[in-house]
């Protein structure tokens, strides 16, 4: 039976949780009496996920230390940002040998509530893909453009027109190879990796972001990105979002 994996990222800084923040992590404010970290390791496990890989940067000591009390950390390793932030993308190569190298990793912030069925999710992501980026079809400013087959080509800021692919025609027209209008969807920051990418990361820095990293070499890996129609999701990044979530976890099921 294979591991069932996920990274969390806890290293954030959590400025605009201030003055909760200047005590604690981002990861150990609560919402609806739990901490946020707990909150998301705690559903996962239902899902069946059985390793945890945690960034840690802000107040480092205190998620290790809380974590190592809970029923579940006997199952979670740490990645130890202390010295520098490494974004999203930096944050994952830095944490790869504390991966399982056969099982795709599911990449999920601490501080994103969400109503994803992850036993679904995990089921989605088929053998032959490299990652699934699961996306809406929510307004934002900045998309990611994917062809009919859903497979990753670009991505768009529809305020300033700038347009980032591999391919020079979706550069040029924005367009498909055939002219044809690609699909517009907001990423959610939920995602999942397969360890065979790491080694396309060796030319990147230590920090980078994950989205310019699969924008980058999405025209020789299979990244694809999965709808999901009804996705309510909150982040739990200002003290102005603490109520909603938890009005949120309490209507969610």
């Amino acid at each position: 039976e294979s591991v069932k994996q996920a990274m969390i990222f806890a290293a954030g800084l959590g400025t605009r949780l201030k003055p909760l923040t200047d005590t604690m992590p981002k990861a150990l404010v609560k919402v609806g009496g739990e901490p946020l970290i707990d909150r998301i390791i705690n559903r996962l496990l239902v899902s069946g996920y059985d390793r945890f890989v945690v960034n840690v940067h802000h107040f480092a000591s205190q998620i290790v230390n809380h974590v190592r009390m809970q029923d579940y950390g006997s199952q979670v390793l740490f990645s130890d940002e202390s010295d520098m932030l490494l974004e999203t993308g930096g944050g994952l190569k830095k944490a790869a040998p504390l991966f399982d190298t056969d099982s795709p990793i599911l990449i999920h912030n601490v501080d994103i509530l969400d109503n994803v069925d992850y036993e679904w999710f995990s089921q989605q992501h088929l053998e032959q893909e490299d990652a699934v980026l699961l996306v809406s079809r929510r307004q934002t400013k900045r998309y990611l453009l994917f062809d009919n087959a859903m497979r990753l080509m670009g991505w768009k800021n529809i305020e300033t027109g700038e347009v980032k692919s591999p391919y020079e025609y979706v550069r040029r027209t924005g367009l498909s190879q055939h002219g044809e209008e690609l699909n517009m969807f907001a990423f959610s920051g939920i995602h999942s990796f397969s360890p065979r990418l790491f080694p396309l990361m060796d030319r990147f820095p230590d920090k980078f972001s994950i989205i310019d990293f699969y924008l980058s070499v999405c025209h020789r890996a299979k990244i694809v990105g999965l709808v999901k129609d009804d996705l309510r999701m909150i982040d739990v990044g200002k003290i102005d979002s603490l109520d909603a979530a938890a009005d949120f976890i309490r209507n969610r099921y």
